[in-house]
């Protein structure tokens, strides 16, 4: 081969390599994007978990904003103290604080008062029940009792108790939203530990029909919208809390229940319920 032609070829190899080079450091300056060190430092101090309870779509978002004095880092609500203040010591701001949010169940029907209509022999699924006999209890809007809940939160804040229904531990409870979603009936809400007032039943029967599927059924008899009418409205047979207005509840609008339904919850959702009538 012509020595000659082999040394053109290399030359043009050469040029166009170094061209294209040199296009790409010039497009690599022009284009770089300088990014703060600390948010690999802060994600990596954060949890990990990319729950989404603080907001963002996961921890590296939740430490970008936190960089640009979007949220305190008490905003993630699943890091522990200590490294909650080495996130603030490493932005030289204060830790914050953060209103405690936890799931919420809306139902108090257990298998102790909720009796099932019909036999489920299937999948261990509540959305799976649901799907085939409607879950399978007299009351419809009732918690079946599969625990979908109990499988899907990742930080074990929810165990099924011995009538079957789910019971979050707030200690151990993100607000991550993974139990709202997880349940078919859409019985779990998010709400600030100081929301203390909750109607635990979605069940929109009235009267004897309500208490004949669910002994603590909400059954519209209308006395805690008497008691505390600036708080709680009746819809559809059922008594409605009106959060935007929670500041003004106290304990008095759960007195007069008959049945249960809506109470007044200090700290972890209990559902021991006296079936005892009230005086009216």
């Amino acid at each position: 081969m012509d020595p000659q032609a082999i040394l053109a070829s290399v030359a043009v190899l050469g040029g166009v390599g170094l061209t294209f080079g040199t296009l790409i450091a010039i497009a690599n300056r022009k284009l770089y994007v300088w990014e703060d060190p600390r948010i690999d430092e802060i994600t990596d101090i954060l949890p990990g978990a990319n729950c989404g309870a603080c907001g963002f779509a996961g921890c590296r978002a939740f430490a970008e904003a936190a960089i640009d004095g979007e949220v305190a880092p008490a905003g993630c609500t699943v890091m522990g103290e200590g490294d909650l203040e080495d996130v603030a010591t490493m932005l030289g701001v204060a830790a914050g604080e953060a209103e405690k949010v936890v799931a919420r169940l809306l139902c108090a029907g257990g298998t102790d008062v909720a009796p099932r209509k019909a036999l489920y022999d299937g999948i261990e699924s509540c959305g799976a029940a649901v799907a085939v006999s409607g879950g399978g209890k007299a009351c419809a809007w009732g918690c079946v009792g599969l625990a979908d809940c109990a499988v899907s939160c990742t930080f074990d804040a929810i165990r099924m108790n011995d009538v079957d229904l789910p019971v979050v531990d707030p200690e151990k409870c993100t607000a991550c939203n993974d139990c709202v979603e997880a349940c078919p009936l859409d019985l779990f809400v998010l709400l600030p530990m100081d929301h203390k007032l909750i109607v635990q039943c979605k069940n929109l029967l009235d009267g004897d029909a309500a208490t004949d599927v669910c002994a603590v059924a909400c059954n519209a008899c209308g006395r805690c919208a008497q008691d505390a009418p600036e708080v709680v409205t009746m819809s559809d047979g059922l008594a409605v809390v009106n959060y935007d207005r929670i500041d003004l509840a106290d304990p008095s609008a759960a007195v007069r229940c008959p049945t249960g339904a809506i109470r007044w919850v200090e700290g972890a959702q209990r559902f021991e319920v006296e079936l005892t009538a009230v005086g009216s």
